[in-house]
């Protein structure tokens, strides 16, 4: 399960910034290393929030630096 969910969300990932899938690393930090700005990053939880069909909590979210921490919160919310 969680290897579907970190390959969709480097999907995902990939629609916003300029990096390959194979640079997206679990430990990738969104604003760090993949080079989100704010404005990415809120529009990429919209997408996963139809894709995953999940509430994703603002406050948390703020919360999410890497794509690990990513993948952990949303498996929470689809457990």
């Amino acid at each position: 399960m969680e290897v579907k969910m970190f390959e969709k969300l480097v999907e995902i990932i990939c629609n916003y910034v300029e990096v390959e899938p194979e640079q997206v690393k679990p430990e990738s930090r969104f604003m760090e290393d993949l080079g989100f700005t704010s404005f990415d990053f809120m529009s990429m939880l919209g997408e996963i929030e139809d894709e995953f069909e999940v509430e994703i909590d603002e406050t948390q979210a703020a919360n999410i630096r890497t794509v690990q921490e990513a993948v952990g919160y949303l498996e929470q919310l689809t457990a």
